[in-house]
């Protein structure tokens, strides 16, 4: 039976998938202070949705005493991990590369709290030991403790390898390199625990094993689910695209209208997941139905809103919808979409401007949703999909469009 609270809640939470050792790790945890990290590679200039597991994961290790490491992939992001994906990664160069940490160092920050004390979180960069690596160095050094034909096992590898894209030897060397930031972690800050989601295993395992072999220690993997809905779509994914974290690229309203559009089957586990709340008191909300099962929707999209963008903000979003879709008002916190003056004094059809405003994901799911009759134009009814809408539709400066009861934009010349 396990003995440390944060095992005990991530287990309760949902948050753990496979872990190595779980008993030593128990042991590990409740004798002092454990030190764990995620890598997050610099992509893209922030992180998404996608990415709340992990983050939430790193919170909950800091909340019961533990020192997380948050690992910025400043030397991998030139590799790009190439797990289950179709395709290689686009190589970015190093300004790039940057400036893309630097906005996932500020997505990162309100989560965790940094500092010198022992529990107090840690931002590192691989590129610190990675850049100065040398490459027959490496291969001496590491290279006798990979076994290729374990590495073709992998499920993120083998899936590429049967695609006609195939995977280059650049990409091959990711797992290696994961691996030795895992023990180098390990070897500058006596990092004991790497933790990702579950298309990850392989490499964390892999870090597992160098380890023990390289410097006869002990240390271990933790794997999260990786999530989709209840119908079986790809957790954080809309129309409009990613869900991003970053404030500059998705509004605090948007992103608490994501969460307030979960599905009724999602709320339990998303509450689990995705917020702080206790877990009689989720139990409470789950169990709710019909209208009541909305305010729970509410309840998770402010919690959720709350610990990526503040309390303030999120609980002014829950406001801008109330007053959106209860009062019927076109708040002007809603999100905007800008069209040239001379567009608007013309005229764009409805199916064009709905899915350039990002109400549909298409020109053709546009013309679906006018004909279902989901579609609005200033709390109106649009039954013409070819109807133009220009200067003569805007109400104060703007016109609100509107697909169904929960989506909006207020569309304004500029």
């Amino acid at each position: 039976m396990l003995q440390s609270p944060f095992l005990i809640e991530a287990h309760a939470r949902g948050y753990v998938f496979q872990c190595t050792d779980e008993a030593a790790l128990d042991a590990a945890l409740c004798a002092g202070v454990v030190s764990a990290y995620i890598g997050f590679d610099c992509t893209a200039d922030s992180l998404h949705v996608g990415h709340m597991m992990q983050i939430m994961l790193l919170r909950l290790l800091q909340r019961h005493g533990h020192r997380p490491v948050a690992l910025m992939g400043g030397g991998t992001t030139r590799i790009g991990d190439p797990s289950f994906r179709e395709e290689a990664r686009q190589l970015l160069d190093d300004a790039q590369i940057a400036a893309n940490m630097a906005g996932i160092q500020r997505n990162i920050a309100p989560f965790l709290r940094f500092g010198d004390g022992p529990a107090d979180a840690i931002m590192a960069n691989n590129a610190d030991w990675l850049d100065r690596l040398g490459y027959i160095e490496l291969l001496r050094e590491v290279g006798p403790h990979f076994s290729v034909n374990r590495m073709l096992s992998f499920d993120s590898v083998r899936s590429r390898l049967e695609r006609e894209q195939g995977l280059t030897f650049l990409e091959f060397n990711y797992s290696i390199l994961q691996s030795y930031d895992f023990r180098e972690l390990n070897r500058r800050h006596g990092v004991l625990l790497q933790m990702g989601g579950s298309d990850q295993w392989g490499n964390i395992v892999s870090g597992v094993e160098l380890v023990r072999r390289t410097d006869q220690r002990q240390v271990f993997g933790l794997t999260a689910p990786l999530i989709t809905t209840s119908s079986g779509a790809k957790m954080g994914k809309t129309a409009k695209g990613a869900v991003w974290l970053s404030g500059e690229r998705l509004s605090a309203y948007e992103y608490w209208q994501f969460w307030r559009n979960t599905e009724d089957g999602d709320v339990g586990r998303f509450l689990r997941f995705f917020t702080e709340l206790p877990l009689h008191e989720i139990d409470r909300l789950a169990a709710l139905d019909g209208a009541a099962l909305n305010e729970a929707k509410k309840i998770l999209a402010t919690e959720a809103t709350a610990l990526c963008h503040g309390r303030a903000a999120a609980e002014q979003a829950g406001e801008t919808a109330r007053r959106a879709f209860e009062a019927g008002e076109a708040a002007e916190s809603l999100p905007g979409f800008a069209v040239a003056p001379e567009a608007l004094a013309a005229g764009i059809p409805a199916f064009r401007l709905f899915t350039e405003a990002g109400l549909a994901a298409s020109n053709g799911e546009a013309r679906r949703l006018i004909r279902g009759g989901g579609a609005r134009v200033n709390d109106e009814r649009l039954s013409d999909e070819a109807r133009l809408i220009g200067a003569d539709d805007l109400r104060d400066g703007a016109i609100k469009l509107s697909a169904g009861r929960k989506q909006h934009v207020l569309v304004r010349p500029g």
